[in-house]
């Protein structure tokens, strides 16, 4: 691959060959610049989220695509789609469209945390702490 093409060019050329198929996506909150999760997309689930306009990622648990929001109601509608210099890795810009995006749930309020990155390492004993 011509590096000149891959890093300056005009046309996509993304990598999906060097993780076996696979890119991460970052997924950012466009109102607010917050990191939502980290998920990872192959060709397909690219094609659909660029047809449906909602995030589509390839589940590495349960090895099958999946449309985030589906199952939660809880979608993320896709506002712009960066590409990395290597093009190897993207950023969906998204305006979340429910409650939460975590699977996982707040305690206190039963419902679907608004990022993934709920915790963050401390530093002194490197035990985790609530964000």
């Amino acid at each position: 691959m011509d590096r000149k093409k891959l890093e300056e060019g005009s046309m996509p050329l993304i990598d999906f060959a060097k993780r076996d198929g696979f890119v991460p996506a970052i997924v950012q909150d466009v109102i607010n610049d917050r990191i939502l999760m980290l998920a990872y997309v192959n060709r397909e689930a690219l094609q659909i989220t660029l047809e449906k306009g909602m995030a589509t990622f390839w589940s590495t648990s349960r090895n099958e695509l999946w449309t985030k929001g589906e199952t939660s109601g809880d979608y993320l509608k896709v506002i712009d789609i960066y590409i990395d210099c290597d093009q190897d890795a993207l950023i969906y810009r998204v305006q979340p469209q429910g409650d939460g995006v975590c699977h996982t749930k707040d305690p206190e309020s039963g419902k679907a945390r608004a990022s993934c990155f709920y915790r963050k390492l401390n530093p002194t004993d490197g035990g985790l702490l609530p964000v």
